[in-house]
């Protein structure tokens, strides 16, 4: 018999916000962020994301939305997702996650993406002395292909990934991020300056106080833009807490081996079938 159809652990609106989700979004790393779905070791299961800045950006011709955009709040993930073995034991630290891409795409009903370049006064780019102002381009999807209105004449086969993949750090881990990133920001080098929600219960202040940013990619895996991590890639994961409590998001319609713009990547909500 041919197997069931991958289960839905955790589905998306795009009309709605962040956080109006079925099941809440998170775009920290944590050891605490209780897991919102279970699942098995070698089950074929379905996760749904939104873009990495939780629809902030429109589908329209005004860069306004790119510059006054609050980067304070990147990038919104899907999960955590709690692995089990067939017999219900978690995984364990020292563990080896082994996950594979079986399929991947836009989300239904939101074929479309979008590229910008940040404002000089928001962040900028590495091209910022060429570009200063925030520019944006749609880019809209007809199967592997994708065109832009805004930059008339252009149609490619992109090779869509997951910008973010990752397992959930320990709070030993959690402390040498931490102590880290207070080293490059003092020296001037690197900012990666954590951001307090604005509001909710005190478990999420505490945990919101030192939660890692997901800007660079960490020993967890995390914001690596591998641009061939795509179907039929496998990517392996190191297990630092019970259950692995994996994450992804960042979702890419097309990105080449950097990200000048910061935002160099066509951009989208959209959906991963993972084993």
């Amino acid at each position: 018999m041919a197997p069931p159809t991958s289960r839905l652990v955790v589905p998306i609106d795009p009309r709605k916000k962040p956080w109006e989700q079925k099941q809440p979004l998170h775009n920290r790393w944590h050891p605490e962020i209780p897991p919102v779905a279970e699942v098995k070791t070698g089950e074929v299961f379905k996760i749904e994301m939104l873009d990495w800045i939780g629809g902030a950006i429109k589908d329209d011709n005004s860069a306004m939305d790119v510059k006054i955009l609050d980067l304070s709040t990147v990038h919104y993930m899907s999960g955590p997702i709690r692995v089990v073995d067939v017999d219900g034991t978690p995984a364990k630290p020292g563990d080896l996650l082994v996950v594979e891409i079986c399929n991947l795409g836009p989300l239904p009903g939101d074929e479309w993406g979008f590229t910008a370049i940040f404002d000089r006064e928001n962040g900028g780019s590495f091209l910022t002395d060429h570009f200063p102002c925030a520019t944006k381009a749609i880019w809209y999807f007809e199967g592997i292909y994708a065109y832009s209105p805004h930059i008339p004449g252009v149609r490619f086969p992109g090779l869509t990934h997951p910008g973010i993949i990752g397992t959930a750090p320990s709070m030993e881990l959690l402390q040498i991020w931490n102590e880290r990133d207070r080293n490059l920001e003092e020296t001037g080098l690197q900012s990666l300056k954590l951001c307090e929600i604005q509001e909710g219960t005190p478990e999420w202040e505490k945990i919101a106080k030192v939660a890692a940013r997901t800007i660079p990619g960490r020993e967890n895996g995390g914001n690596c833009d591998i641009k061939n991590l795509s179907r039929g890639s496998k990517i392996y994961l190191p297990v630092f807490v019970d259950g692995a409590n994996f994450s992804t998001g960042d979702m890419h319609s097309s990105q080449g081996d950097g990200e000048v713009a910061f935002c160099g990547a066509i951009e989208m909500s959209g959906f991963l079938e993972l084993k």
